[in-house]
């Protein structure tokens, strides 16, 4: 009895641990958050977190255009990828503000526009990239985007994403199946 009770409670304790495991990596899938307010309210909530959290960075968020219609793997890098800067200048800048601005552009090929700009140390240009930085740049490019970081002489650092709202259509093989001879 007490071997099947201590079996039973570590047992309790591992299925407890996955399905904890399980939640992170739903939750690294696609923030319920976006769901439920989508990215503008999901972003709010993370400003407020750095407000609450009393680190001294004040952060501002400003959104134009229609973001309420954004593919959902979109949605998912812009909320990325706005994290992990607000990250990085709570970590590195020593920043006293941080500014995010989420923009949707319609002329020419529909982009959203992503800003963090802060009034911190800046960036050492001679430094290498640190994960963080390649992070944002991958996942910018998994749409077919990209990511740039500038250090204005004022000081701070710039970090501008823009993400195509059409997401890239992958290359299809040519001629149908009829046509294409075995090998």
């Amino acid at each position: 009895p007490e071997q099947a009770d201590r079996l039973l409670a570590d047992s309790v304790a591992d299925v407890s641990s996955v399905l904890a495991d399980v939640r992170r990596l739903v939750h690294d899938l696609r923030p319920p958050a976006l769901d439920e307010v989508g990215l503008v309210g999901a972003l709010e909530q993370q400003v407020q977190r750095f407000h609450v959290d009393g680190d001294g960075l004040d952060v501002g968020l400003r959104s134009s255009g229609d973001l309420a219609s954004l593919p959902a793997a979109v949605e998912v890098a812009a909320y990325r990828i706005v994290s992990e800067a607000l990250t990085n200048v709570t970590r590195h800048a020593r920043a006293r503000r941080a500014d995010v601005t989420l923009t949707r552009t319609s002329d020419g090929p529909e982009v959203l526009e992503l800003v963090v700009a802060d009034d911190g140390s800046g960036i050492d240009a001679s430094a290498p990239a640190g994960v963080g930085l390649v992070s944002l740049r991958e996942r910018a490019a998994e749409l077919g985007g990209s990511v740039s970081v500038v250090c204005p002489p004022a000081g701070g650092t710039v970090v501008t994403a823009r993400l195509p709202v059409s997401p890239r259509i992958p290359a299809q093989p040519t001629g149908s199946a009829s046509e294409q001879v075995p090998a």
